[in-house]
């Protein structure tokens, strides 16, 4: 009996760990939970998926059925098994130029073929863990191939929107666009240019029937009404032609020149890699940005190479087209709401019932929808957004390059000749220094532009040799990288100038970075020295461009019974004549490194005026920089500054319309999208709210602070839910009321006038948001049903490239 006793006690054990005290046991059989969010995602994503899925096959020139496998197993299989949660995959435009060369080569069997080698090289690559690595492709050669394919696509479909048969390469689709325009097909024209009109003004349609309207997706509702405006006037069209599933082609042994094949392999790998690991990047900055908890987790880049090689074994096999992530469904599925993989399956499951249940509907579809469709695709990949921050970046060169190559070589070959010029115009940059003398008033300038390698050392010496000995020297680098070779002949050189009685100055942007040896070219004190071990000794810090001061130096002493200096309510004690220096100081840094690169912005700022997309109301305090907070620039932000950050409702008779007239002329003049009040820690408006007695407002000061007192009212009131951070309660009375005035300053927004109209018109959005300056941590106000919460802003990796169709998010 006794030895049956641990055996009931390990059963015990076992059962506790199953179900842990105070769970009840699970009840019946087991069901999978689906969030209602990513049904009704799925669903969007299917209505978007279906029409395109078609149109790329018959792009491509490959069995219709083949789009239908691949949107299927893209949805089924990479949804399952890839690392990105909400990207959704299947056949892709950016595909298209490559697989229907390979079906005019090789055939559709052997390029399905060419499929499965194409998902096994991908299973290698996510062994190998180097998905990071192909993200170090230059945004330029990524959008000039995306644009030479959408070149490619939009000009062969010209010939099926005419109601011909495009040809085999661009030139041979322009050489045959005269003869096809003289002989085109009304019929085929006319379904076309109603499903082009769709296209473009549907998600245009104005007011609230329109927002609701807008829900459907444009391609869906382009190619439904077509199709049945064309069944409605017996309009006699090509249509959609699905054969028999028992007769599908499926993938056959490889055949043709093996050379051929491994580059046909490499080239499908290459795109199908790209596309898929830029847009989950993407897709993980569209999630991010989303309001609320965040509970997708970021994308595991070697796993989402995994699912998508995974991905096109599948398809390949079962005939179907090469697999990519897709931006258009993937972002729709991000906006639509999803919240898991569940979403991307579902469409997945939602495309195989259509394709088994829904032929004799998808049969009446006609091909020049389709194909005009696919060139609407195909145009939308030129992006001028993305050929604006090539030309901004000085790429523009690699950009043409690459999309003249894809358009007239080949994707793969178009590749190669942007990456050759990529690398000429990197080294050409590299060996491209401009270095000037000029002597004013005794003082000799030596000005280097550009990075200071070996190749320009001549140069520097021959410069530097114009000096005369003990003049005034002022050298200013004006460069990213300086090689060991110029860093011993600029050293050696102010070395010996400085023996034979000169001065030395090193300025500009590589004055204050590491080099080999930088205290000796800057002045700063070896590491292990103290600070200010050296005259003039300067320990400035990366920061110090907005920093509220220029160097570290040894100030006048406190007086006696003074709080050291950078305790609370304590000021750093300076003649007010080194103040003064210390603003000159700041404004000629400025003019010397910051002005030169911000000129050009900021005259074509002043040539369009400002175009702010943000209104952004935050508190005086100087610890506070908007700018550095937002990632902003020139023209980005509005900016309203006042003690507390305070909005006064309408009707006050404060004596001060600041607030409001600049509101109005936010929301009436400049038409910003968004409003942002931010409220901070330690706030020292908070704080003499707290402290003061509800007295007459006597002063100024106490006078505008009134605008605060009913957040004050607020947070000792019981029927307002209480506004906490996200992980833990408020630490002082402070945080909690500085918190409560956030939210309150929000509703005396919502009393004006003009906010309100835009409110309800949806064209603008207000936020909270509230900075902890000892983190340097931002949260955003988030609405539950029992609290307001202040969400943590996470810190997220910014995408190496943008995908086409993806916009930027309010702050």
């Amino acid at each position: 009996m006794s030895a049956c006793v641990p055996a009931r006690a390990a059963d015990l054990n076992r059962t506790e760990r199953a179900h842990p005290p105070h769970s009840p046991p699970p009840t019946g059989p087991w069901r999978p939970r689906i969030a209602g969010a990513d049904v009704s995602a799925s669903v969007a994503v299917f209505l978007i998926a279906l029409p395109l899925s078609l149109g790329i096959a018959l792009a491509t020139g490959a069995p219709l059925q083949a789009g239908l496998v691949a949107a299927a197993v893209g949805g089924l299989v990479a949804g399952m098994l890839g690392g990105s949660p909400l990207q959704v995959s299947g056949p892709a435009a950016g595909l298209t130029v490559v697989t229907a060369d390979l079906i005019q080569r090789y055939g559709w069997r052997t390029t399905c073929a060419i499929t499965v080698l194409a998902g096994l090289a991908q299973l290698g690559l996510g062994c190998l863990r180097v998905a990071r690595g192909a993200l170090a492709v230059s945004p330029a050669i990524v959008h000039g191939m995306l644009a030479g394919i959408g070149v490619t696509i939009a000009v062969a479909q010209v010939h099926i929107v005419l109601g011909g048969t495009p040809q085999s390469s661009v030139p041979d689709n322009l050489r045959a666009l005269p003869a096809q325009l003289a002989d085109f097909d009304p019929a085929a024209v006319s379904a076309s240019l109603l499903t082009l009109v769709l296209l473009m003004f549907w998600p245009r349609l104005p007011g609230r029937v329109g927002r609701f309207l807008r829900k459907v997706p444009a391609a869906l509702v382009a190619v439904t009404g077509a199709t049945a405006v064309a069944s409605a006037a017996g309009l006699a069209l090509a249509q959609v032609d699905l054969p028999s599933w028992r007769s599908h082609a499926l993938a056959g042994l490889p055949e043709g020149p093996v050379l051929g094949l491994v580059a046909a392999v490499l080239t499908t790998t290459l795109v199908c890699s790209v596309q898929s690991l830029l847009g989950a990047v993407a897709v993980d900055k569209l999630a991010s940005a989303r309001p609320g908890p965040q509970h997708v987790t970021r994308s595991d880049l070697d796993r989402e190479l995994l699912g998508q090689g995974a991905a096109n074994i599948v398809s390949g096999s079962l005939g179907g087209l090469p697999v990519a992530g897709v931006a258009v469904r993937s972002s729709a599925n991000v906006r639509a709401g999803a919240v898991s993989r569940n979403s991307t399956m579902l469409h997945g499951v939602l495309v195989v019932i259509a394709a088994l249940l829904m032929v004799p509907l998808l049969e009446l579809i006609p091909l020049a929808s389709l194909a005009a469709l696919v060139m609407a695709v195909g145009i939308q990949m030129v992006s001028l957004h993305h050929i604006r921050t090539v030309t901004r970046h000085r790429e523009v060169l690699v950009y043409a390059v690459t999309t003249l190559g894809v358009v007239s070589l080949g994707v793969l070959e178009g590749v190669v000749l942007g990456i050759a010029v990529a690398v000429a115009v990197a080294l050409h940059r590299l060996t491209r220094t401009r270095i000037t003398h000029t002597e004013k008033v005794g003082t000799h300038r030596i000005h280097v532009r550009g990075q200071l390698t070996f190749l320009a050392v001549p140069r520097l010496s021959r410069a530097l040799h114009l000096v005369p000995p003990g003049a005034d020297t002022v050298v200013t680098l004006d460069g990213s990288f300086m090689d060991h070779a110029a860093y011993e002949a600029l050293h050696d050189w102010q070395s010996t100038h400085r023996a034979r009685g000169g001065t030395v100055e090193i300025t500009g942007r590589r004055a204050g970075l590491r080099l080999a040896e930088p205290g000796h070219l800057t002045g700063q004190p070896p590491a292990d020295e103290e600070s200010g071990a050296q005259a003039g000794g300067c320990r400035c810090k990366p920061w110090t461009a907005w920093r509220n001061h220029q160097c570290e130096r040894p100030s006048a002493p406190p007086p006696t019974g003074a709080p050291p200096p950078g305790e609370a309510g304590t000021a750093r004690v300076e003649p007010p004549r080194e103040i003064g220096r210390e603003l000159v100081r700041g404004i000629s840094a400025f003019q010397r490194d910051t002005a030169p690169l911000v000129r050009e912005e900021l005259a074509r700022l002043a040539r369009d005026g400002q175009r702010p997309s943000q209104l952004f109301l935050t508190c005086a305090d100087s610890r506070l920089v908007t700018s550095m907070i937002t990632s902003s620039g020139p023209g980005d932000l509005f900016v309203v500054r006042n003690v507390g950050n305070l909005v006064p409702p309408p009707g006050e008779e404060s004596g001060d319309d600041s607030v409001a007239a600049a509101l109005e002329y936010a929301v009436e003049v400049l038409a910003v999208r968004s409003i942002t009040v931010c409220g901070h820690s330690g706030c020292g408006a908070m704080q003499a709210l707290l402290d003061a007695p509800p007295a007459d407002a006597c002063t100024p000061l106490s006078r505008w602070l009134r605008h605060g007192r009913p957040a004050l009212t607020r947070l000792e009131g019981t029927d307002a839910p209480a506004e906490r951070l996200a992980g833990g309660p408020p630490r002082d009375a402070v945080e909690r009321l500085c918190l409560s005035n956030v939210v309150q300053q929000l509703d005396h927004l919502r009393a004006h006038t003009s906010v309100a109209r835009a409110v309800r018109e949806g064209r603008l959005d207000l936020h909270g948001m509230y900075f902890d300056v000892a983190d340097a941590q931002a949260y955003l106000l988030t609405e539950r049903e029992e609290t307001r919460t202040f969400d943590r802003v996470r810190a997220e990796e910014l995408p190496t490239a943008d995908v086409p169709g993806e916009g930027s998010v309010p702050v």
